[in-house]
């Protein structure tokens, strides 16, 4: 399924609301619902329930993160849940890396690459609603994240 397909299946009562237009979010939401089957997998084998686990936790996490600081009133406390969200996406990359033997490189590395445009996302977002810059090592982030929402990869059964 690719993203737009995504897109065409998310009920209009969230489409509706004004987080929807909140790019972060949109990709959040799509990673939470990839995170779905690839967890389905993850939890099939007795080695790799924990990195289900807290996947599922860490990928959920993020699109939740992002609605809940959307609804605070002042950017400082906004920036303060976004942050959350940029751990938990960075968490999910984390996990899916170590799931990778399992999951497969294609799955993990796809992945791995759309928490890397949320976390992207995020960091452009959280400085605009804190007032100030975030001080961290500049990192070299996929421009064009577009190669990641059409036909992502599934776990092979």
């Amino acid at each position: 399924m690719t993203f737009n397909q995504w897109m065409e299946s998310v009920p209009q009562v969230i489409k509706g609301d004004p987080v929807w237009k909140v790019q972060a979010y949109r990709l959040a939401l799509f990673a939470g619902d990839l995170a779905w089957s690839d967890v389905t997998k993850l939890v099939g084998d007795k080695r790799t329930i924990s990195v289900a686990d807290q996947l599922n936790r860490s990928a959920g996490a993020i699109s939740g993160d992002i609605a809940e600081g959307y609804s605070r009133r002042s950017g400082k406390d906004q920036a303060r849940f976004y942050e959350y969200g940029l751990g938990s996406s960075r968490e999910a990359r984390d996990w899916y890396y170590k799931g990778r033997h399992f999951l497969g490189h294609c799955v993990a590395n796809h992945r791995m690459e759309l928490h890397t445009h949320v976390i992207k996302s995020l960091l452009t977002i959280i400085p605009n609603e804190r007032g100030s810059k975030i001080q961290e090592e500049p990192a070299e982030y996929i421009a064009d994240p577009l190669h990641l929402l059409d036909n992502p990869p599934v776990p092979d059964p």
